[in-house]
């Protein structure tokens, strides 16, 4: 495992858990001195052999922010490996976890012109990270920020895209009680100008195979739609890894660790069109906490 057997974290008595929209949950087996969600974050970034300085932007951003206070996302288009950052805070302008102070925590590592106006009542916003920009090969250009939609009969917000130069609406989402409500995620995903659903069979989309999870959201993005099925245990994160492809360490560092990691709940999702009238997986990710 390279870098990341040095690094590996262990759950103590202390640790919170949570999902990918930082909403806490209980694990549902005993979870003392297993593996914290991080370990495959490192792992991912010791697959793609990054340098230390990634490494070095995780603690930092821990150190400035806090522990567990921070999701991950590792997103797979095509054959490139990519990764997301997200950071919540549902207090919005009474917010502690703020764009400044993320950009503060990194400034050593990564530079940004961005000039945030932290007056916006945005509850989370993210950002690309890769191995080049934290080398300084280029500076931090975008960031996502989301704010909430009110008026909506479901749980919703709305993404922008922040550049020195302009705010950009980017993307809707729309969250959905898993359990309770199939008939409106049904709806949701079939009304959409993205894709066919008297063409494409709706369990192309909604997988019976990680429909037992909390929440699924549905989102309207600009080029595609996009699901996401939230909360699901380690066997569903392999089925979905397996079926998307993703490189085989990747799946086998956590199928040579399921007892390690079975106490987790994860957070998985993917982007999709219909093209020459099949249904075309754009990109996808699956989710942690560090």
């Amino acid at each position: 495992m390279g870098k990341t057997m040095g690094r590996l974290e262990y759950t103590t008595d202390q640790d919170e858990f949570f999902d990918y929209c930082l909403w806490e949950y209980k694990p549902v087996v005993p979870c003392l001195k297993k593996f914290r969600s991080l370990n495959l974050l490192y792992h991912s970034f010791d697959v793609m052999n990054v340098s230390e300085r990634m490494f070095d932007v995780v603690a930092d951003i821990r150190k400035g922010l806090g522990i567990s206070r921070t999701v991950w996302g590792i997103k797979q288009a095509g054959e490139e490996i990519r990764w997301e950052f997200y950071f919540y805070d549902y207090r919005r302008r009474e917010r502690e976890r703020s764009i400044t102070r993320l950009l503060s925590a990194m400034r050593p590592y990564v530079t940004c012109d961005i000039t945030p106006n932290e007056n916006y009542p945005y509850f989370m916003f993210s950002i690309d990270v890769n191995d080049d920009l934290v080398r300084g090969g280029g500076s931090l250009d975008e960031i996502h920020m989301y704010i909430g939609n009110p008026g909506s009969t479901v749980s919703s917000g709305i993404c922008y895209s922040v550049t020195q130069e302009r705010t950009r609406l980017e993307n809707f989402y729309f969250f959905f009680d898993a359990a309770t409500q199939r008939e409106e995620i049904v709806g949701k995903i079939a009304c959409s100008a993205c894709v066919d659903t008297t063409r494409i069979p709706i369990d192309s989309i909604l997988w019976p195979e990680l429909r037992q999870c909390r929440v699924i959201v549905v989102a309207n993005k600009q080029h595609n739609d996009c699901i996401y099925f939230s909360r699901i245990n380690v066997d569903q994160l392999l089925f979905f890894l397996r079926r998307m492809n993703y490189r085989r360490e990747l799946v086998s560092f956590i199928e040579d660790n399921r007892p390690m990691l079975d106490h987790l709940q994860y957070d998985v999702g993917f982007d999709y069109r219909m093209e020459d009238g099949g249904l075309k997986i754009l990109k996808s990710g699956y989710y942690g906490i560090f």
